[in-house]
């Protein structure tokens, strides 16, 4: 899984204002007609999937949900839920 806020170098409580700025800003320095990079095009386009992600609401929220499923945001403690719970399953 994509980690959005770090490719758009935000925290995930970032507003959409902060979220758009942001988007901005990298997409104008990463666009392939102004950036002769080879890996400019690349960059910006998951550039563009993640803003696109980040500033419509529903999108966001399934993502946001998603993420702390997949232990990208608390590690630990979402494994320690998860192992608590099958622990307590299998004794059952």
């Amino acid at each position: 899984m994509k980690d959005y806020y770090r490719i758009l170098g935000l925290q995930p409580a970032a507003t959409l204002a902060e979220i758009k700025a942001t988007y901005r800003k990298k997409a104008s320095a990463l666009h392939p007609d102004r950036n002769p990079s080879e890996s400019a095009h690349a960059q910006f386009q998951e550039l563009q999937e993640a803003y696109e992600v980040l500033s419509d609401a529903d999108k966001r929220h399934a993502y946001d949900d998603n993420r702390r499923r997949s232990l990208i945001e608390h590690p630990i403690e979402t494994a320690r839920v998860i192992w608590s719970a099958y622990l307590k399953a299998a004794l059952t």
